[in-house]
């Protein structure tokens, strides 16, 4: 975003009037975010009941939830080139209409082989929605609130992980996993349609250049915070997918208590998402460090505080939000340091998070393989948020050498 955009921003800001239109911009964002939050991770929560439903393993059910994260890898970069000379609001728009259509089609698949195949198909517009999502809501706040700007985008995701994915879970009891799809091909026309009524008539940038975005993959910052963002986020996710296993397997719960964990690991998330939004308007840096090193902590405690029961689970997960932070720390420096390619830079950022979603898992099922039980998966999350944390610590000391930072 330019000093210029941010100086409109900033008059724009200064009345009433603007303020409530920037709040509705902002509503009309996270309605997105919900949508894709509550597919992204009500299909790890539903894992289990898709498994059964469709003859394969837990541990092979997990390809599907990679497959969606391999989608977001391959189409962020794609449709952010491909959409890169198109107006903001119609490329937002056209993105909700895919995912609507492709979420069907997962609610539809007879087989593992098509919902797999309709999943990765359903990952294709995630990032360059929520890339392009965050663009514009930087672009109607001033400069110095564009974290927590990012951070209320993201706070849809959130809220999905503690409405919409536990929603997605009650209603599996009674309708089946199928349901939850559904839902969220609903909930994506409506998104659709909010962003068509509330979102900016800006109009598109006539010096656009696909050839232009491209320059974000030779920016060294660029790659190390993707990079950061990548295997750090991945701890999240190594534990997050197999809750709903955890809870079934090792603790012999029922679907209530799966729903119930997966309610209070949103509530953590959607708490620390915003708290580290504001925190990061005053110090990103430190920001940063705070959600690598407060996951690394809750990360390794999960394995060890399981076996005392729902409550002692709970209290973990609620913490394990704190990596949340991560993303809109991530996400808002990428904007820093992306120059020209602001649309492919903040659209990878959600590539790389769902390597992160695809990573996290694919690592804690090779150690439930290997007989350590679900638990094990915290281990595996700490180990890849200290990664992370020693990852952006080299991005911040490369920056200090080229003298951006």
């Amino acid at each position: 975003m330019t000093d210029q955009t941010v100086a409109v921003a900033d008059t724009h800001l200064a009345s009433g009037e603007r303020v409530v239109s920037a709040r509705a911009v902002l509503f009309a964002l996270s309605m997105g975010g919900f949508a894709i939050g509550t597919t992204e991770f009500a299909a790890m929560a539903l894992l289990p009941n898709f498994a059964a439903d469709l003859g394969v393993s837990e541990a092979r059910a997990a390809d599907a939830i990679s497959a969606y994260a391999l989608g977001v890898v391959v189409g962020a970069p794609v449709l952010a080139v491909a959409g890169a000379r198109m107006r903001k609001r119609m490329l937002l728009i056209w993105l909700m209409l895919a995912f609507a259509v492709f979420n069907t089609l997962s609610a539809m698949a007879p087989s593992f082989g098509l919902f797999t195949a309709s999943r990765f198909l359903s990952g294709l517009p995630h990032g360059a929605y929520f890339g392009v999502a965050a663009l514009v809501a930087a672009s109607v706040v001033p400069r110095n609130k564009r974290a927590s700007a990012v951070s209320k985008v993201f706070v849809g995701l959130t809220i999905a992980t503690t409405v919409g994915v536990p929603a997605a879970s009650w209603l599996s009891q009674y309708i089946g996993w199928r349901a939850g799809f559904v839902l969220v091909g609903a909930l994506s026309l409506a998104t659709a349609v909010a962003v068509h009524l509330k979102a900016p008539r800006t109009p598109a940038d006539p010096n656009a250049d696909p050839l232009k975005e491209l320059g974000a993959l030779k920016n060294r910052q660029v790659l190390l915070t993707l990079l950061t963002g990548a295997i750090g986020f991945g701890g999240f996710f190594a534990v997050y997918t197999y809750i709903a296993s955890t809870v079934k397997t090792t603790l012999g719960g029922s679907e209530t208590e799966v729903a119930l964990m997966l309610m209070i690991a949103g509530l953590g998330m959607m708490i620390f998402n915003l708290v580290m939004g504001q925190l990061a308007d005053r110090a990103m840096n430190a920001t940063a460090y705070l959600a690598f090193g407060g996951g690394i902590i809750v990360l390794a405690l999960f394995p060890l505080v399981v076996g005392y029961g729902f409550w002692a689970m709970g209290l973990v997960l609620l913490f394990m939000g704190v990596l949340g932070g991560v993303s809109t720390v991530m996400q808002t420096r990428l904007m820093n340091v992306a120059g020209d390619a602001q649309q492919l830079a903040a659209s990878l950022h959600h590539a790389a998070f769902n390597t992160a979603n695809a990573l996290g898992p694919f690592l804690a099922a090779r150690a439930v393989e290997a007989g350590h039980g679900f638990p094990s998966s915290g281990y595996v999350g700490a180990g890849l948020s200290a990664v992370g944390l020693v990852l952006f610590a080299i991005t911040l000391w490369d920056a200090r050498r080229s003298g951006i930072e």
